[in-house]
């Protein structure tokens, strides 16, 4: 596809290519950035077509959403794992209070058991 005219302003630091489908045929092909804006005859069916113009602040919006976005999922994992090692923390602090409070029943347990032995038969002190 070469095109019709020299409207395309050049850009020597852009090296990208434009995706680009025939209105009339839908043929797609890449076309280079700098025939951005020019009409160019379709190589399948000759007919004129306009090259799109890339929206640049619709990209550059979009490369912002897509850093904003992997920033936030950085910032959500991280207080995942904070959280997640305080409800850890919290599950050996729970662990530990209920082996406490087993030996605390079991203490009972014995001294109960200790103090009917003691306690004169049918009546209490």
């Amino acid at each position: 596809m070469e095109p019709l005219s020299h409207t395309a302003k050049a850009h020597p630091t852009v090296d990208r290519t434009i995706p680009f489908t025939c209105v009339h045929c839908a043929t797609s092909f890449d076309v280079a950035a700098t025939a951005a804006g020019a009409p160019l005859a379709c190589r399948d069916c000759g007919k004129v077509s306009m090259v799109p113009k890339p929206n640049l602040e619709e990209a550059a919006g979009a490369a912002l959403r897509i850093s904003q976005l992997q920033h936030q999922l950085k910032e959500n994992e991280s207080q995942r794992t904070e959280i997640t090692g305080y409800i850890n923390q919290l599950n050996i602090q729970v662990h530990r209070w209920q082996l406490r409070l087993q030996s605390l029943n079991e203490r009972q347990a014995k001294l109960r058991l200790e103090l009917d032995q003691h306690l004169p038969q049918g009546g209490a002190a």
